[in-house]
């Protein structure tokens, strides 16, 4: 298994930086025409000042912005398409007995960013995590992913995506604030538009590289289904639900349903937006980890 997981690691590292390298942006062009017909345009002149590696890791952005949809990032599902942006979530969770609530500051989210057109990289540092049992606070495990955009196409064009993305956690924290050991996660993820409606689906596994008998693996499927309102209110609803394949919790599933509602974005100034929202998970299975959480999330797309 660790050597099957490996070879697919690698295999998406390799793919991404094929298909990443056939969309490189272009070298700028020599200064008599970049900067031909800018004595009119003073915003654009202006950019002129900016660094060249600047300019072409936007252009990579706004390209990869352009060649797919515009759907909102979901509360717990990953965002299928490719973003740029700093999130911060913070959530509040209700212990199996009811009687404690333990909040994580983070929640394992951080620094995305569009390198070139057909990739994300996601940099997420430790969360915080405090609890009102007896159980230690402190930080959890950094976490990072990377996705490859395979096909996508924006509204009015098929309102589509497709995509692989591999992820992972980094044992920084002590147990039982971090798992103690390093995971992978690879995830095949999908979305399409239905005029105002969308759906994004993923299904993954997270596949721990040692104490398997300790951790498990466990395979997550997540969906989530957002209505578009006036294109800056956007109520949804997503299941999440985690299936033991093997582990001391083999053959257990858990199930949350998690309305939602997010207000993005908005303009703060240039390319700089803010986004926001919140929600409930809610146990729909008879096991589960937790009863309730409570999710807040603030965006702000660059």
């Amino acid at each position: 298994m660790r050597h099957s997981v490996q070879s697919m690691a690698v295999l998406i590292l390799l793919s991404s930086g094929i298909l990443g390298a056939q969309d490189l942006p272009s070298a700028d062009p020599p200064a008599s025409a970049a900067t031909a017909g800018q004595s009119s345009n003073p915003g654009a002149a202006s950019n002129t000042d900016e660094p060249s590696w600047l300019r072409a890791w936007m252009r990579a952005t706004d390209k990869a912005r352009a060649s797919q949809p515009h759907y909102p990032a979901p509360l717990v599902t990953t965002h299928v398409i490719l973003v740029q942006q700093f999130r911060y979530d913070m959530s509040w969770q209700q212990d199996p007995n009811g009687g404690t609530t333990t909040a994580n500051y983070g929640n394992s989210r951080g620094l995305e960013i569009i390198p070139v057109s057909r990739i994300e990289v996601g940099i997420f540092p430790p969360p915080y995590i405090v609890h009102q049992t007896n159980v230690p606070d402190g930080y959890g495990d950094f976490s990072w992913q990377v996705k490859l955009r395979a096909f996508s196409k924006p509204e009015g064009e098929g309102d589509y995506f497709v995509g692989f993305f591999l992820g992972g956690t980094v044992p920084t924290g002590s147990v039982p604030l971090g798992l103690g050991h390093a995971t992978l996660s690879p995830t095949f993820g999908v979305g399409k538009g239905f005029g105002p409606w969308d759906v994004q689906t993923t299904v993954g596994a997270v596949l721990p590289l040692s104490a398997t008998s300790v951790l498990g693996r466990t395979i997550v499927f997540n969906t989530a289904v957002d209505y578009r309102i006036k294109q800056k209110i956007w109520p949804m609803i997503e299941q999440n639900s985690t299936f033991w394949v093997d582990g001391p919790l083999t053959g257990n599933k858990q199930t949350f349903i998690t309305p939602g509602i997010i207000f993005s974005p908005f303009p703060v100034a240039e390319r700089l937006h803010v986004g926001f929202g919140g929600g409930v998970q809610i146990a729909a299975t008879s096991f589960h980890q937790f009863n309730h959480r409570w999710i807040f999330s603030l965006r702000l797309p660059f």
